[in-house]
């Protein structure tokens, strides 16, 4: 069973930076790309950011130019660095994974989230 688990979040004012983390562990046989997501109270989840196997990253213009997505394979980690935080940027952050599990198929495993307050 794959485990994704977040951490880093908090309040923070605007302008400010927060680093998020997202720790895996279980057991499947490769992954395809890894990504943050967030939802805001009473909006539809919004895709943020995705880093490749290969390293490749990419970003919603809601952030690009203000946040950096990141692995650690060796600390099987995932990063998202967060900077001139604005108020829109409050929600919570989910960890996503898509990779192929033991039975060869592909499948997506969620993090719980972690919740972002940016104030005015």
């Amino acid at each position: 069973q794959v485990q994704l688990v977040e951490s880093g979040g908090g309040l923070v004012q605007a302008g400010g930076s927060l680093r998020l983390s997202c720790a895996y562990s279980g057991r499947f046989r490769s992954i395809h790309n890894m990504g943050w997501y967030r939802q805001a109270p009473g909006n539809e989840r919004e895709w943020v950011s995705t880093i490749t196997i290969g390293g490749t990253t990419t970003y919603a213009d809601s952030v690009k130019g203000r946040v950096t997505i990141s692995r650690d394979p060796d600390k099987k980690t995932m990063y998202l660095q967060m900077n001139n935080l604005k108020p829109n940027d409050t929600g919570i952050y989910l960890c996503n994974m898509e990779a192929t599990n033991l039975f060869h198929t592909s499948s997506s495993y969620w993090g719980q989230g972690t919740q972002v307050t940016v104030s005015p």
